[in-house]
């Protein structure tokens, strides 16, 4: 495939033949009405839960699959699709029925001296790549991200989750065909394996965006690889810090619900910092909570002082997203040493302060540099669906175009229009 020729000059391959309907679907659905859009939606959530006992049982063999393969437990949990969670994808894209369309939407305009009609509007970017792994709520989150605001997607879900999201993309296919929109909207290329991820990140001119989600080692592969422009999606070695004044059952709480509701996600917490004038009240509780809960405790020396048996934390482990339940702890000597922490080994996705003094809280809210910077809540918050957006694209750790959970809006770019009455310039 050439690097930079355009769209239509390219030789024809399965993939390139994949793009170029991608773009001839993505022109009509720049046209389309919310009505019909909505109308999408609304069969895709009605195709998903007619369709859940095939889901799942594809979804079964691929989880079968991926235990022999070796996958870890929490990719193993990202992977699954029970009837629960299959209910609350077709959840999810309902609720993006009921969300604003953002194609059309006026951004800002003015009338010039002259009297030129400038208006800035969004319109949809159009066909959007996605290159995720073992995770096939994507397939969904983003079919139905991508069809509101306009764009067709098409999608790299790698071979852990190959006969789930087969099931899924043909669903999908099937329910937007029933409204009369192209099939072609929502498109997969995993059988084209490996190669076909390397040409999506090659096909400047056929692809607009390109939206990785998974490993730290995936991401990085894409943005350092891509030929088209990429929204980074970043790993999430995710910090809570307690402060001084925070208080034992609330820091309980967020702590045990950052790490354990779900700890193979990105917005579970990874590092614990505790204010030194604190550890010792806190600490020993925390501990014994952590470990009823499975979590396996690896901290600084002040840690291990102050809680006997915990494991001896390394550099490595501050620069770890375990997804699984393991938690490294830091004793350190006040907020800025905490905020010094959180510079050096965070991702940016998300970090929280549990604290009782609303200076102190103001001080971390602004020095942080974070896509979601929280007080006194559990990281677990850091969602598109927790955030009202239904569902998300990813969460961006990038400070370009967007930033944090990615929902309609954040799939679209702007344009400008100009209306004069015989203009020309002086």
């Amino acid at each position: 495939m050439s690097l930079t020729a355009p769209a239509q000059a390219q030789a024809s391959t399965p993939l390139v033949d994949t793009l170029t309907a991608a773009r001839a679907a993505a022109t009509v659905l720049a046209t389309t009405t919310t009505a019909v859009k909505d109308a999408a939606l609304r069969a895709i959530a009605l195709g998903l839960r007619a369709a859940t006992a095939e889901i799942v049982t594809a979804n079964h063999e691929d989880l079968i699959a991926g235990q022999d393969g070796g996958l870890t437990s929490g990719l193993l949990d990202r992977l699954r699709l029970d009837v629960d969670r299959v209910d609350a994808l077709a959840d999810a894209v309902e609720h993006v029925v009921g969300l604003t369309d953002p194609v059309g939407e006026h951004v800002r305009g003015s009338v010039l001296p002259n009297g030129l009609q400038l208006a800035q509007v969004r319109v949809p970017f159009g066909v959007v790549g996605a290159i995720y792994e073992a995770r096939p709520n994507v397939t969904v989150d983003i079919a139905a991200l991508a069809l509101k605001s306009g764009n067709a997607v098409v999608l790299r879900g790698g071979s852990a989750a190959l006969r789930t999201n087969a099931v899924l993309v043909r669903r999908i296919q099937d329910a937007i065909a029933s409204v009369g929109l192209p099939r072609e909207l929502v498109q997969t290329i995993d059988p084209l394996g490996r190669a076909g991820a390397t040409g999506l990140m090659r096909a400047r001119g056929l692809v607009d965006v390109l939206i990785p989600r998974g490993s730290a080692s995936l991401i990085q592969t894409v943005v350092t690889e891509s030929q088209v422009p990429v929204i980074e999606t970043g790993a999430g070695v995710v910090h809570v810090f307690l402060d001084e004044s925070a208080p034992v059952d609330r820091a309980v709480d967020i702590v045990l619900n950052s790490k354990v509701q779900r700890p193979s996600v990105c917005n579970a917490l990874e590092t614990l910092l505790v204010h030194e004038r604190a550890a010792e009240r806190l600490l020993p509780v925390l501990a014994d909570r952590l470990r009823a809960a499975g979590v396996t405790l690896r901290g600084d020396d002040a840690t291990r002082t102050i809680v006997p048996g915990v494991l001896r934390a390394t550099e490595a482990d501050w620069a770890t997203e375990s997804m699984d339940l393991d938690l490294s702890i830091r004793v350190v000597h006040d907020v800025d040493a905490a905020m010094a922490h959180i510079a050096q080994w965070s991702t940016h996705h998300t970090e929280s302060i549990v604290t009782n003094d609303v200076d102190t809280a103001e001080h971390f809210l602004a020095g942080v540099d974070s896509a979601v910077v929280m007080v006194n809540a559990s990281t677990r918050f850091t969602d598109g669906g927790e955030f009202g957006f239904g569902a998300e694209v990813g969460i961006s750790t990038q400070k370009l175009h967007a930033r944090g959970p990615m929902g309609l809006p954040e799939l679209t770019s702007t344009k400008w229009l100009v209306r004069g009455q015989g203009h020309i310039r002086g």
